[in-house]
Formats: structure tokens, C-alpha cells, sequence
């Protein structure tokens, strides 16, 4: 999918957690609705079956109940796009990633391996550690093969780990530094690779058995120095990276470290355009939930680039490609709190459409159903959050200067009463001291509770905006009847 992906180590992160987060876009002219919803241990199939590749693949005897964003109405397959086991382990998947043709002329892509569509499917239920999952899909990838490029983010309360594949088989897997941040659009994007650790010790990272000689026997390491850029060997530097992919790298790490670097001008570290953008860096200060929504609906705004600017000569608005851009399906964030009993320690913040206009909803994993405002249908119903966001978002767009106000003012109440509601459930379930089978009771209460809050507030949003929408109407006329 056509995603932007952001990694928040647990000492960069505001209060200690490992942040996940990732948009899942639609390519251009598709909308894909989606649903937050659990799959039961039970409910895991022995075999699974691709419906793209049409590959099968048996499935261990033991799999664990897990949340899941899949595609609603099932017609491609699962694309289970993210989710959190019984083990608070999550995965998001997949980044649509860059390759070159010197690594998939020596690695083919596999028309008949997995893709997108499986990997949440094939790990997420089975994996106890983040580390765990990027060894499951390593082994399913030298097995099976990809037809595709992907990136894909593991995480649990302790590390994060960032996996790309490469080419057919082969793939690295590189463990983001505690104290950093790494914003991934749709381009291979690891940089520096210690291959004496990934082939040794595997501390910090870890690869395919034969990369080396991969590497070596097909002439990719493209270094002038001792230091292996895996970007160099194996992503891309093209044209459209220039206009699709690197101008959001470059406005996230400008946002989150807009004092570290010139942006700007023509003295600018660098710009847009830049293809050296490190894969990963310290923020200046620590990175909050919030942080990441205002990321992950970025449109370039304060710049030249912004889509809905009206200042200047516009002749660079619309530019590049926004991150947060119309075809949007979900935007998902994981927050696993160490600090927090294992009943309580995963909350996954959710949005649906467009997310200039929607809000992040946080929710307990720890549960055996999802709401029913978030489970989606065929039907388009204000009784779904996917469904109203997706109204919302359309009629926004094509009147922003009216209704962004109404949006922001939405965003900063229900984004708070979340937080609210979930601080209040965190201390309940804590005195009570009940175990993680006890606390799913109490989780579920707190998930119905947010659940009613955003659908009043949404529909608040909706009539006002409906308002907005309905007075910009091109048959508009200022004379009333006299």
C-alpha cells in the first residue's frame, strides 16, 4: 500500500512507550474500507490460502487471539494491516517499498509468494516478541518469496524493530535506537547496515544467512568507505522518489527537528529533494501521540508545497504527494506502555479516511469484540466511523477554509476525552487488581464507553461541516425571498 510509517523508540516517546504508527493509503482511485476488529485463537485457521498468489501455508498449532485492521467487505483478502497479540507484540504491514534492478535481476520477485495481503496474518498470531517476528517472517520469506517490496514494523514494549525485504528472498531487519525516531515513506529506507553484527551477534541487526556473498557476488555494495549503505545497494533514487517519497521524509524530520538542520532556502541541509535524509534521528524534544497524528495528516502546511495554501504565487502548491492525502483507508498507532499491567498495557489509536479531517480514538486490545461503530460495512452508514470520517473528509476538502476550525476544535476534544477515558479505566483496573482474564470485562466497558463518545462528537461534525458544504454549493444566491 501507498503508506507513511513512523517508529518512536520508548526513550524518545513521551512517556515511555514504543509508538507504532502507520497510514494505510489506497493507490490513486481507491477507497478500501476497513475495520477494527479480533480474531479469536480459535478462529485462526490451520492453513492459510492467498487469495492474490493463491500460495498455502500451513500454520502453527498454537496461535493467539489479536486485533486486526482488515479490509472490510474481504474482496482481495485479508490485509490485516496491523493489530496486538494476547502477548502485547504488534505488527504493522506492509510500506510499499523501492528496489533497483541490479537486486531483482539477481533475486526475482516471486509471482506466486506472499505479499501485503498475508504477512499479519502469517506472523502477527504467533509471535512473542518483536525480535520473534522478524525471524517468522524471515524464514516465511526464504521459503515462500514476495512478489512485492514491503517494509513492516514489529514492536513490544521493549524494542521496534524495522524489517525490508529484498528483492524475492533475501531481507534486513534493523533495530531502531531507543532514543530516536524514524519516518519511512513508500522507498527502501535503512541507510547505514552492520553486517559483522546481523551475521554475528544480531544485537542490532539482522539479515538473510547469505547476504554477504549475495552482496558480493552480485556487486551491490556501492560504499566509497568502509561503512555499508544499504540504501545505496539496495532501494532507489528516481525521479518520483524525488516528488512521491522523500519530500515527506524531509517535512516530518523538519518537523520534528526544526532547529537541527537549514531547511529551508539555498542554504538548506536539505530539501525535498534530498535522498541522503537519514533513516533515523534523535527529536529535540520528546515525541507525544498527538505529534504523530499532526505527522500523519501532514500536508506540507506552513510551506510553499501546501495544497490548501492561499498565499504566495502557488506555483509549487500541490507539489508533492501529502502525507496525509484523500485516499487514506486507516491510520493506526500502537502505544505499549511498560509501565502498565500486561491487562492494560496496549492501546491502539485509530482513525479512519482522511486524516486532516478525522481524529485518533484510543482503544484496549485486551478484548474478544470491537465496538460495533468500529466494525464497517458495505452500507454507507452514519452508524460506521469509517463511513462518517469518509463523508466528513469529502465534504471538508471543498470547503477547508470554513470547516477546518470545526475539525481542529473536534480533533482537540475527542483526542482528550480519549485520553481521559482511558486514564480513568487504567486507574480502575488497577485497583481492582484483576488478572489480564478479569480486566477484559472492564476494557471492553472503557472501548463501549469511547465508542458512544465519538460517535456523538463525530456526528456533531458531521452536521457542522454538512452545514459549511451546503452554504459553499455553487448554486448559492445571496437574496432570500423577499
Amino acid at each position: 500500500m501507498a503508506c507513511t510509517t513512523i517508529l518512536v523508540g520508548k526513550n524518545a516517546s513521551y512517556d515511555g512507550s514504543t509508538l507504532v504508527a502507520r497510514n494505510e493509503d489506497s493507490p490513486a482511485g481507491e477507497f478500501t474500507p476497513k475495520q477494527f476488529i479480533v480474531v479469536k485463537a480459535e478462529d485462526v485457521p490451520k492453513k492459510y490460502k492467498s487469495v492474490i498468489s493463491k500460495v498455502e501455508i500451513p500454520l502453527p498449532d498454537k496461535a493467539m487471539r489479536h486485533t486486526l485492521m482488515p479490509d472490510a467487505l474481504l474482496e482481495k483478502g485479508v490485509w490485516g494491516g496491523c493489530g496486538v497479540n494476547e502477548k502485547n507484540v504488534s505488527m504493522t504491514a506492509t510500506e510499499t517499498i523501492t528496489s533497483n534492478e541490479r537486486v531483482l535481476s539477481a533475486d526475482p520477485l516471486v509471482e506466486k509468494g506472499i505479499g501485503e495481503e498475508d504477512m499479519v496474518s502469517l506472523v502477527l498470531p504467533f509471535m512473542t516478541s518483536a525480535r520473534d517476528g522478524v525471524m517468522r517472517l524471515g524464514k516465511l520469506l526464504e521459503e515462500y518469496g514476495t512478489y512485492e517490496m514491503n517494509g513492516i514494523a514489529f514492536q513490544d514494549k521493549d524494542e521496534i524493530w524495522w524489517f525490508e525485504t529484498i528483492g524475492g528472498h533475501h531481507w534486513m531487519a534493523k533495530r531502531l535506537p531507543d532514543d530516536c525516531y524514524a519516518v519511512i515513506p513508500n522507498q527502501l529506507g535503512i541507510d547505514y547496515f552492520d553486517l559483522e553484527d546481523a551475521l554475528g551477534e544480531q544485537l542490532e541487526h539482522i539479515c538473510s544467512k547469505d547476504m554477504q556473498k549475495f552482496i558480493d557476488d552480485n556487486y551491490l555494495d556501492l560504499s566509497l568507505d568502509e561503512y555499508f549503505n544499504a540504501r545505496y545497494a539496495f532501494g532507489s533514487d528516481s525521479d518520483s522518489d524525488s516528488t512521491y517519497n522523500t519530500p515527506r521524509a524531509w517535512i516530518l524530520q523538519r518537523y520534528f527537528n526544526p532547529n537541527t538542520n537549514y531547511w529551508d532556502g539555498i542554504d538548506a541541509d536539505f530539501t525535498p529533494y534530498s535522498a541522503d535524509l537519514p533513516w533515523c534521528r534523535m527529536p529535540e524534544r520528546k515525541i507525544t501521540i498527538e505529534d504523530i497524528k499532526y505527522a500523519l495528516s501532514h500536508h506540507y502546511q506552513g510551506t510553499e508545497y501546501d495544497p490548501y495554501g492561499k498565499h504566495g504565487d502557488g506555483l509549487h502548491r500541490g507539489a508533492f504527494r501529502p502525507i496525509g492525502v484523500n485516499r487514506t483507508n486507516f491510520a493506526a498507532l500502537v502505544q505499549i506502555k511498560p509501565y502498565m499491567p500486561e491487562a492494560m498495557q496496549s492501546v491502539e489509536w485509530i482513525g479512519f479516511g482522511s486524516n486532516v479531517f478525522n481524529a485518533f480514538v484510543p482503544f484496549y486490545v485486551n478484548i474478544d469484540e470491537s465496538p460495533k461503530y468500529m466494525q464497517t460495512g458495505k452500507e454507507i452508514t452514519t452508524d460506521s466511523f469509517y463511513w462518517t470520517n469518509r463523508l466528513i473528509g469529502a465534504m471538508a476538502d471543498s470547503c477547508y477554509p470554513n470547516s477546518i476550525a470545526h475539525v481542529e476544535r473536534y480533533q482537540m476534544k475527542v483526542q482528550s476525552l480519549g485520553h481521559g477515558i482511558i486514564k480513568k479505566y487504567d486507574a480502575k483496573i488497577k485497583s481492582k487488581k484483576v488478572n489480564y482474564e478479569k480486566a477484559r470485562s472492564l476494557c471492553e466497558e472503557a472501548n463501549k464507553e469511547i465508542a458512544e463518545m465519538v460517535k456523538k462528537e463525530t456526528d456533531d461534525l458531521l452536521a457542522k461541516v454538512l452545514y459549511e458544504a451546503s452554504c459553499n454549493m455553487k448554486n448559492s444566491f445571496a437574496r432570500s425571498d423577499a
